[in-house]
């Protein structure tokens, strides 16, 4: 399909009351100059939703035009597709990548799930294949397979389980006590898995995968910025390297640094995490200071206003999963839903994370 507007879209005195609320939340990260060409979009994609009964979910690393302006669900990648799943919605439109799309197709086989660009993917859900998995299995039987939300479905078809960043370790002791046994694999992450193996007495045999956005985060970033801003908290997220969690005053999932700022209202705060993500958490705790340092993600950055208007529109880049590979992926995701949540809030305890514990690299 083609892309770009039928006409242009025009600033009008409509769309600036209209989208008033948003600039609220995005004009310290968003210029006038650009917002005149944002608010239209903004305005029209809401409309488009409510004629053609669409949601969109917005990942936290979408920019906060999109996290703030269109998004109809917001939160992590699990969050969004088991709100997708509950909606009424009969399109959804993904502001995310590619295996978030396919795993929102896993949940709700009935909808149309589409992405704004194809090509935004992710590199550590490309790292592993279902074949890969299947070798591990023949490597390692008897030993179940925990999978992180961050893979393809045809990944999660080959596990016993998914997991989220935020009940990792839970999910790690439940197959573990399930199977009988005292070793869990645990991938594709390689640091969220080194990270785990310090929360828990489970040994584990872990893959070399990694996201490319957390494993460029140093130890010497955080050194830097303690240096420069002595009074920051540092929030960590676990698929950082394990020096990282050592050095931080918090480690947990998206959601968790999330709920972290909102309840302990620091004066400034580092983010180790997605640009994005303080951007957005900013705009709900306009009181705390975030500070750098800053890695994006050049696949997140793939999904703009204007591509989500072009898949509306034209309904373009639908997202498909085999019903094969559909089915035994929805079994391992929603063996983890059905687990009760964590008994305490998901956090990385930090006198674990700073033992050494070996894990088995396949």
């Amino acid at each position: 399909m083609a892309d770009g507007f039928a006409g242009p879209l025009e600033f009008t005195a409509q769309v600036e009351a209209e989208t008033a609320g948003v600039w609220d939340k995005v004009k310290h990260h968003v210029t006038p100059m650009e917002w005149r060409v944002q608010a239209p979009l903004i305005a029209e994609i809401n409309r488009i939703k409510r004629e053609k009964n669409a949601a969109i979910l917005a990942h936290n690393y979408m920019t906060p035009d999109i996290f703030h302006g269109v998004g109809d669900f917001v939160g992590d990648s699990l969050a969004l597709a088991k709100e997708a799943a509950k909606s009424d919605a009969q399109i959804i439109v993904q502001a995310g990548v590619h295996f978030m799309a396919e795993t929102s197709k896993v949940l709700s086989p009935q909808k149309k799930i589409l992405i704004p660009d194809l090509k935004a993917g992710c590199s550590l859900a490309s790292s592993i294949t279902g074949a890969d998995v299947r070798l591990i299995k023949q490597r390692y039987p008897g030993i179940p397979v925990v999978t992180y939300v961050n893979t393809t479905a045809d990944v999660k078809a080959e596990t016993d389980i998914c997991c989220t960043s935020a009940n990792a370790v839970q999910v790690v002791e439940w197959a573990a006590r399930e199977w009988g046994v005292d070793k869990v694999i645990l991938i594709p992450d390689e640091y969220l898995a080194r990270n785990v193996a310090r929360q828990t007495d489970v040994k584990i045999i872990a893959w070399a995968g990694h996201c490319e956005v957390h494993k460029r985060f140093t130890a010497q970033d955080i050194a830097d910025m303690r240096a420069a801003w002595p009074g920051a908290e540092v929030l960590a997220h676990p698929e950082c390297p394990a020096e990282i969690l050592e050095a931080a005053d918090f480690a947990g999932s998206t959601a968790a640094m999330n709920d972290y700022v909102a309840q302990h209202k620091p004066a400034q705060v580092v983010l180790i995490t997605e640009c994005s993500m303080a951007s957005n958490v900013q705009a709900e705790s306009p009181a705390t200071q975030f500070i750098g340092p800053c890695n994006m993600c050049p696949h997140m950055k793939r999904i703009t206003l204007q591509n989500i208007y072009d898949a509306l529109v034209y309904e373009q880049f639908e997202v498909t999963v085999d019903a094969d590979i559909l089915d035994r992926a929805r079994l391992a995701v929603q063996r983890m839903i059905d687990l009760p949540p964590p008994a305490v809030p998901a956090r990385y305890d930090l006198v674990k994370a700073r033992h050494h514990v070996n894990v088995e690299l396949i």
